[in-house]
């Protein structure tokens, strides 16, 4: 059995890894973590997350329940927890499984350093449909070529923070590897105003947040005459939390290192 230490434990995403990590037959619930001030520290994470009294209190800070965990699992909005949670997980050398998004550079650097010691599974999505569209847009891009033009939508539930998903920005960057450009160099996020024609070299990405959309991403491709779209729509958050449990049946048996769903999924 391996047990799961959850950050961000009462979040929906979490809540959801938790129960397919309780059905799976092999995977443990050993303690859960939410930022300090959250409503849900102290109360009981059977009571959290609609299940059968667990007998384990919800920790304000993951250092006073490190030692139970055999992986951590982290997805908590903004990233700083994260942060935090990665220097006390690599510090106490235990593996992470890892979806915040919405990193600076900055974090992401200090991110990196505090788990060169251990194994992690780090990406801006545990889908598996869309692990496969990222590999699918950088090969159409290479494809298809300068003659076509590249826009991504992304849309999300009202309650995420950041903006454009780590997903969109993923996407973006497997087209401007394909194409042969820097993101950075030809990134355009939202157009207002008198904008003048689009170049042909930029990448547009757009950002929509309503409801409760779990996550809808679609790359267009715009050429003269026909329009070539990839798409992926979520249809709820388990088709995120079933990558995440193979990310942790993963993870838990590979050396140090900073590692993909490409990885997991064995895609080259």
């Amino acid at each position: 059995m391996t047990n799961l230490v959850i950050c961000g434990i009462a979040g929906r995403m979490c809540g959801r890894i938790a129960h397919l990590a309780m059905e799976s037959g092999e995977l443990s619930i050993a303690g859960g973590v939410e930022a300090p001030g959250n409503p849900a520290i102290g109360r009981d994470i059977g009571e959290i997350l609609g299940t059968e009294h667990m007998g384990r209190p919800v920790a304000d800070n993951l250092e006073s329940v490190i030692e139970t965990a055999d992986v951590v699992v982290a997805f908590t909005a903004p990233p700083d927890g994260t942060l935090d949670a990665a220097r006390i997980a690599g510090k106490a050398g235990r593996p992470m499984v890892v979806g915040t998004t919405g990193m600076s550079a900055r974090q992401l650097d200090e991110f990196e350093t505090a788990l060169k010691g251990v194994a992690c599974v780090f990406a801006p999505s545990f889908s598996i449909g869309v692990t496969v569209l990222t590999r699918l847009v950088e090969d159409a891009a290479r494809m298809m070529g300068s003659g076509y033009d590249v826009e991504i939508v992304e849309a999300h539930h009202h309650f995420k923070t950041d903006a454009p998903s780590g997903t969109a920005l993923a996407l973006a960057n497997a087209a401007a590897t394909g194409l042969g450009r820097n993101l950075d160099d030809v990134a355009l996020y939202g157009r207002h105003g008198e904008v003048g024609a689009r170049t042909g070299d930029e990448i547009g990405i757009h950002a929509i947040r309503a409801g409760d959309l779990a996550g809808e991403h679609t790359v267009i491709f715009g050429g003269t005459g026909e329009v070539f779209q990839l798409a992926h729509r979520a249809q709820s958050r388990d088709s995120y939390a079933v990558g995440v449990i193979q990310a942790i049946r993963y993870v838990v048996n590979s050396p140090a290192g900073m590692f993909t769903m490409k990885d997991v999924l064995g895609i080259e």
